[in-house]
């Protein structure tokens, strides 16, 4: 800081980490609405179609079972038969045949043979005493003799026992890989199904959500929703939220029109009271209170006039060290008052530079007003300013009472004093509420803290011009 400043100045070190900063404490991010939509309907569906696989399967097992167990049971009796009603050689003939035309076999059951039982399963369990039901307890079905997979049969002719061999596909249900086909194809087709339901259902909310954010940056022709949809639900809606950013449209431009006023409707009749004063006013005194009277009221019009600033500006590359240093000489002389910087050479911001000056200027009055050490009467403010990633974060902080935790969050509201230790009657009560305006305005964050170490922290974290 040049030797021009009215304010005593220190150049000396000022930590920014005195206090958590509360701007670096974002939300978690949430699931979008599409995702959940989708979720919840792929998980509906998917349950269904479970659901249903269980239920065809449960039916189907009973009927399947009873049906192999005929079939099997008429193939034995079939060939048993035509086994005891042909001669020696039709009978060579016969077994070739089956063996050739219908994959059955038929061999001696020899005493020696080594068999594993069809028991792999509910179902060839069922099917295995159906059959020891319809042939005879005698009856054996395994799954492998002598090393030789397959359904094998075992029965008598005669009471010599024999063995025949089939195709396993006739006691088994519908093959796992084709129920996993079928079970894919039809996941595949729900999930489908659901994005484009999800996609569907979350269109005009997307849309409405784009058309807010369009109102909130005071873009009101880009905010207009389409009112002639199919869905009467969404039509209301989107008719409703029209007229809405039409007559808030409506007020902005009535608002500007109201500021354009301001100024000359008020400030001329204070002239003309402040020369009236000056000329008129023998009394020094009571013309130098007079004056201040007048001063008092064109600031608190200053006050108005920054908080309804209209919400829309142009960003531009701005130096942090000019501004705070443009804002320190613009606060005045106080003998009481020292204020020590620690920001970093060639520190930019996006911005506006008049706003950012308006800011600190602001926080700085509201510093020397309410950041008094009340035991040594001096005013003690520090700001610290550090690059983090691509935004600035920014501390400004007094070495005063602090306020109460409960509020904190309540300082930021227009109008709206904090406990007497904080409050002059000079005051207005928007100083806070401007600041964290123009802040957002810019594309910035704001947030109040007590300090661990004594008094009121303002942290502020700035967008980062790119070098």
């Amino acid at each position: 800081m040049s030797d021009e400043s009215r304010v005593p100045f220190e150049t000396q070190p000022a930590s920014l980490e005195t206090m958590p900063a509360p701007l670096d404490m974002r939300p978690g991010r949430g699931v979008s609405l599409f995702w959940r939509t989708f979720f919840f309907l792929a998980l509906l569906l998917v349950g269904c179609i479970v659901a249903w696989l269980q239920t065809f399967r449960a039916l189907e097992y009973e009927p399947r079972a009873l049906q192999s167990a005929n079939q099997l049971a008429s193939l034995v009796n079939l060939s048993r038969a035509a086994l005891i009603h042909s001669d020696a050689i039709a009978r060579v003939s016969l077994i070739k045949t089956l063996a050739s035309e219908e994959g059955l076999r038929i061999a001696p059951r020899e005493p020696t043979d080594t068999f594993r039982l069809y028991n792999t399963d509910a179902l060839s369990r069922n099917v295995a005493e159906r059959l020891s039901g319809r042939l005879g307890p005698d009856t054996l079905v395994a799954r492998e003799v002598n090393g030789t997979p397959g359904l094998w049969i075992g029965f008598t002719i005669d009471g010599d026992p024999y063995w025949l061999l089939t195709d396993p596909s006739r006691i088994g249900p519908v093959a796992g890989t084709t129920w996993l086909i079928w079970l894919g194809t039809a996941a595949l087709l729900s999930l489908t199904g659901a994005a484009l339901i999800a996609r569907l259902i979350n269109r005009p909310l997307k849309k409405l959500s784009f058309a807010a954010s369009r109102v909130r940056e005071g873009d009101f022709n880009a905010s207009q929703l389409n009112e002639a949809v199919a869905t009467s639900e969404i039509r209301e809606v989107n008719i409703g939220f029209n007229r809405m950013a039409q007559r808030l449209s409506k007020i902005e431009q009535d608002r500007a029109l109201m500021l354009a006023g301001i100024s000359h409707d008020l400030r001329t009749p204070l002239a003309r009271l402040r020369l009236e004063t000056e000329m008129s006013v023998d009394d020094a005194q009571a013309r130098e209170h007079m004056a201040a009277d007048i001063d008092q009221v064109n600031a608190i019009i200053d006050k108005f006039l920054d908080y309804a600033r209209p919400d829309h500006l142009k960003p531009e590359r701005v130096s942090l060290n000019q501004v705070v240093d443009a804002a320190i000489f613009s606060v005045g002389q106080d003998p009481n008052t020292y204020i020590t910087t620690n920001i970093p050479r060639d520190t930019a911001v996006m911005g506006d530079a008049v706003e950012l000056q308006r800011v600190f200027a602001n926080l700085l009055e509201n510093a020397m007003r309410y950041g008094r050490n009340p035991e040594t009467g001096v005013t003690k403010i520090d700001i610290a300013a550090k690059a983090k990633d691509d935004a600035v974060l920014v501390k400004l902080r007094d070495h005063g009472q602090g306020v109460l935790p409960e509020q904190l969050e309540q300082l930021t509201q227009p109008f709206y004093r904090g406990d007497v230790s904080r409050t002059a009657a000079t005051g207005t009560g928007l100083g806070l509420a401007i600041v964290e305006r123009a802040v957002a305005r810019m594309g910035g964050r704001f947030a109040l803290a007590n300090s661990s170490t004594g008094g009121l922290a303002a942290h502020m974290k700035l967008v980062k011009a790119s070098s």
